[in-house]
């Protein structure tokens, strides 16, 4: 695997967190499409495998992945450049939302524009499965392994049903499936050592542990980090999962009034980029200080922390233990089980909240040709579905 300079990753994931519409879902699909398909830096296999290990993390699962692909292209500097590149794009976006919130009207987010926007993610999404399908589950074993994952994840909805579907897929692997690769997923990367990954992993503990203590202390910024941490921490399902807690965290004390929560969730829904950076608008436009810029980036420092921390204490690991053949076995089985959270994710939320009706179909059938069929680049496919979505609403309204 080659490597790339921060500058080079910084771009490539700048150009996702200026397009990347949809919730984190969609940004699995947008990453495979530009890092496997595209530019051909990580094998199918590969990227499965990182997807697998961060359904089964606290925080961003699309995030911890960016963050993971960003440490295979290039070390510790690629993690810290593929994060800012994708995240800061909507959380510049929503700091100025919260600036400007009492002139902007909050039903802003609910546009034919922005439907439109919910539209194009069915395609990516689509698009996503069709090509993991295609590699990772090309037999009828693997094909059952993914079927029964998503039904075993639309049963049981959330992170717990996404786990138990993994760990099955995991287990029918070790049991029923041969271990067939399309090349070396554990070849040299420039992974941090094991001393590094375990000092990550202490210091994440310990941040854990510590900051509650010295929040105490009265110090209003020490009780912002150690709220957002803690959200960052504990949260399995990232995305819409976290929205309770923080709401508890900011609302109930009030830092925050619960209308100026809504429109700044609803906001959320309306950028590009992961739904965590709703954390940059909290920090923004609560009443205490530090808030504006400097609470925004605290707290949305604060948040993906443990991310950073977790990935790179684990990662190393986990690609040493896929050199066990065993293990490899399990993985081909996880893979089919990853196939088959997308399928269900597909159904719900993407498919049930994007296409409402008829002409959502056909706006969403055409974004699949154009991404599938005819190669188009997916911000050019981004813009022409937003502006379908916009005259359709203009149409119906």
């Amino acid at each position: 695997m080659q490597t790339l300079s921060p500058l080079r990753i910084f771009l490539a994931f700048l150009k996702l967190g200026l397009t990347s519409f949809g919730g984190p879902v969609a940004h699995l699909g947008f990453f495979r499409e530009e890092f496997v398909t595209r530019r051909r830096l990580i094998q199918e296999e590969a990227y499965a495998n990182l997807v697998a290990l961060c359904q089964f993390l606290p925080g961003p699962a699309s995030s911890q992945v960016g963050i993971g692909l960003g440490l295979s292209f290039g070390g510790l500097p690629g993690a810290l450049a593929a994060w800012c590149g994708f995240t800061l794009p909507s959380a510049v976006a929503l700091i100025l939302f919260a600036y400007g919130v009492t002139l902007l009207d909050p039903n802003v987010v609910q546009t034919g524009w922005l439907h439109g926007l919910k539209v194009v993610a069915v395609a990516v999404v689509a698009q996503a499965i069709w090509g993991m399908a295609k590699n990772l589950c090309p037999d009828r074993p693997r094909g059952t392994v993914a079927v029964l994952a998503a039904i075993l994840t639309l049963s049981f909805p959330g992170v717990g049903g996404q786990i138990a579907a993994i760990l099955l897929g995991a287990c029918l692997g070790l049991l029923f499936l041969h271990h067939e690769t399309t090349g070396d997923t554990t070849s040299a990367l420039p992974l941090p050592g094991k001393r590094t990954a375990l000092f990550s992993l202490g210091f994440f503990i310990l941040l854990l542990g510590a900051l509650p203590f010295f929040a105490a202390q009265g110090s209003h910024m020490l009780v912002l980090i150690d709220s957002f941490y803690r959200s960052g921490s504990l949260v399995f399902g990232g995305g819409h999962v976290v929205l309770p807690l923080l709401q508890a965290e900011v609302v109930t004390p009030g830092w925050i009034d619960r209308d100026l929560f809504l429109a700044g969730y609803g906001a959320a829904q309306a950028v590009p980029g992961p739904l965590f950076t709703f954390s940059a608008y909290l920090g923004a436009a609560q009443s205490l200080s530090p808030n504006g810029w400097t609470g925004g980036l605290i707290c949305l420092l604060a948040i993906f922390l443990p991310s950073f921390l977790l990935v790179i204490g684990i990662l190393p690991f986990w690609h040493q233990l896929q050199s066990n053949h065993r293990i490899r076995k399990a993985l081909v089985g996880t893979n089919a089980a990853v196939v088959g959270l997308l399928i269900a994710a597909f159904y719900d939320p993407v498919w049930s909240r994007g296409v409402l009706s008829v002409g959502d179909f056909g706006l969403a059938l055409g974004a699949f040709g154009m991404l599938q069929l005819w190669k188009w680049p997916p911000w050019l496919v981004i813009g022409i579905t937003g502006t379908g979505g916009a005259l359709l609403g203009w149409m119906a309204g």
